[in-house]
C-alpha cells in the first residue's frame, strides 16, 4: 500500500489549505455572528461567497471519483483538511453529508430523469437534500426494524411513517428526500425495503421539529418528519423494489471514509489548539506544557491520530482496489475508531483549556458535540463492533498454540 500523495492530490491539498486559511477560518466568526442575530436556520450569506470561491479554485465535488477523477484514498486528504472546520468547509466544497451520499446514490441508481431533476442541481450546489431512514419508534441501527410503509396504489406509491434525526431538513434549500421504507413486509428480511424520492413540497410531508445536538441547532437542522399518506409517482423509486438495503450498503463505504477523515481533521485542530494553549498559559510556576500530564496528553493524541489515519487510508485503499464489500470489516472499524479517537483528543484539549474549553469562545465545544454524535449516526459503535467480531470469528487461523 502506498499512501503518498499523487502530484494532483498534493496540488489540491495545498489549494485546500490555502482556501481554509484565506477564506474558511476567517469566515467562522462572521458566520457565527450572523446566525446569532438571525433565525437559527437562515442561511448566512458567507456560505455563498465560500462556495463561489471554492468553485473558482476548482475545489468542487471532489468526493465523487467519477466526477473528480480522485480515488477514495486521494480524496481522503481533502476530507481531513475540511474537517478542521466541519461547519463550513464541507459545504463550501459541496462535499457535506448527507448531500454527498445522496449524490452518490443518485449517480449510481438514479434514472436519467431523476438525475436531471435532482442530481444536477445538487452537483451545482443550488439545492440540498436529506436521507430519511432513522425512526423514533424502533431501533433503527437494525434497519430491518423500519416501519415506514411504501405501498403501491396504481401508478403511485403511498408513504406513511415517522422519521427523525433527518439531517438537512431545516434548511429551506432542502428540496428532495430519499426515503427508506418497506414495500413488501413479507419478502425476505433484506428485500423488504425500498428507497423512493419524495420532493419536500409533496402534500402530506410535515416537518414536526428540529432536534438539537447537545444544545446546538445546526443551520441545516436535524428534523423529525411525518409522512401522512404521501403520494409520489412509481417512477420516483430508486433502482427496483426491494433494493433498499443494497443501495444503503453501496452509499456507506466511501461516506464513512469521508466522516472518518473529517473526524481526524477535527482532532488535528483540537491538538493544535491544545499545544498552543499549553505553551501560552502559566500554572504552578511555568507554562502548562512543562507539566508531565499535559505532555502525556499531547503525545497520546499524536499517536492516536496517526494510527487512526493509517487505518482509514488502508480502508480507502481497499475500497479503491477491491470493493466496499471486501472492506466491510475495515469500514466498520473506522466508523468506531475515528469518532472515538476524535472525542478523546478533543476532550483532552478541553481539559487543557479548562472552563474556556466548554464555552463558545473556542471551537472545542462544537467539535466535541460533532465528534460525539458521529459515534451514533450511521449506526452506533455497538452495531459496528458486533459486525467486526462476527467477521473475526469467521477468520481462518494459521496457528493456535
Amino acid at each position: 500500500m502506498d499512501f503518498s500523495l499523487s502530484p494532483r492530490t498534493e496540488e489540491l491539498s495545498v489549494a485546500m489549505w490555502n482556501f481554509m486559511q484565506e477564506h474558511v477560518f476567517p469566515a467562522e466568526s462572521s458566520y457565527n455572528r450572523w446566525r446569532s442575530n438571525n433565525s437559527i436556520h437562515a442561511r448566512p450569506p458567507i456560505l455563498d461567497e465560500l462556495k463561489a470561491e471554492a468553485k473558482r479554485r476548482k475545489l468542487w465535488n471532489l468526493f465523487l471519483p467519477d466526477i473528480s477523477g480522485l480515488t477514495n484514498t486521494e480524496y481522503a486528504s481533502i476530507a481531513e483538511i475540511s474537517g478542521w472546520s466541519p461547519i463550513l468547509a464541507p459545504e463550501a466544497i459541496n462535499c457535506a453529508a448527507p448531500d454527498s451520499g445522496n449524490m452518490e446514490t443518485l449517480h449510481l441508481f438514479g434514472t436519467e430523469e431523476q438525475k436531471k431533476q435532482w442530481l444536477n442541481p445538487l452537483f451545482a450546489g443550488d439545492i440540498r437534500s436529506a436521507f430519511a431512514m432513522t425512526e423514533p419508534a424502533v431501533a433503527s441501527s437494525d434497519a430491518r426494524n423500519i416501519t415506514t410503509s411504501i405501498e403501491r396504489d396504481g401508478d403511485e406509491y403511498v408513504i406513511n411513517g415517522r422519521k427523525w434525526w433527518i439531517t438537512g431538513v431545516a434548511d429551506e434549500r432542502c428540496k428532495i428526500f430519499i426515503v427508506m421504507g418497506k414495500t413488501d413486509p413479507n419478502a425476505p428480511a433484506y428485500r423488504q425495503q425500498s428507497m423512493v424520492l419524495v420532493p419536500r413540497n409533496t402534500p402530506g410531508v410535515r416537518v414536526i421539529r428540529d432536534l438539537p445536538i447537545f444544545g446546538y441547532h445546526d443551520q441545516h437542522g436535524h428534523a423529525e418528519i411525518v409522512f401522512d399518506n404521501v403520494r409520489v409517482p412509481i417512477d420516483n423509486i430508486l433502482s427496483d423494489e426491494g433494493d433498499g438495503f443494497m443501495i444503503a450498503q453501496a452509499r456507506l463505504g466511501p461516506g464513512r471514509v469521508h466522516h472518518a477523515m473529517r473526524a481526524i481533521g477535527m482532532a488535528e485542530r483540537a491538538l493544535t489548539l491544545m499545544v498552543d494553549r499549553a505553551q501560552k498559559r502559566n500554572a504552578f510556576g511555568g507554562p502548562l506544557v512543562e507539566q508531565g500530564v499535559v505532555r502525556d496528553m499531547i503525545a497520546r493524541s499524536r499517536i492516536e491520530i496517526d494510527r487512526t489515519r493509517l487505518l482509514v487510508l488502508q480502508t480507502a485503499w481497499l475500497i479503491d482496489n477491491f470493493s466496499a464489500k471486501a472492506a466491510a470489516s475495515e469500514i466498520a472499524a473506522i466508523k468506531v475508531a475515528a469518532p472515538n479517537m476524535a472525542t478523546r483528543v478533543i476532550d483532552r484539549a478541553i481539559e487543557v483549556f479548562g472552563a474556556a474549553g466548554v464555552t463558545d469562545d473556542f471551537a472545542l465545544a462544537y467539535l466535541y458535540s460533532s465528534a460525539r454524535v458521529l459515534r451514533i449516526v450511521d449506526g452506533p459503535d455497538a452495531v459496528h463492533l458486533r459486525s467486526i467480531a462476527r467477521q473475526e470469528l469467521k477468520r481462518k487461523r494459521q496457528y493456535i498454540g
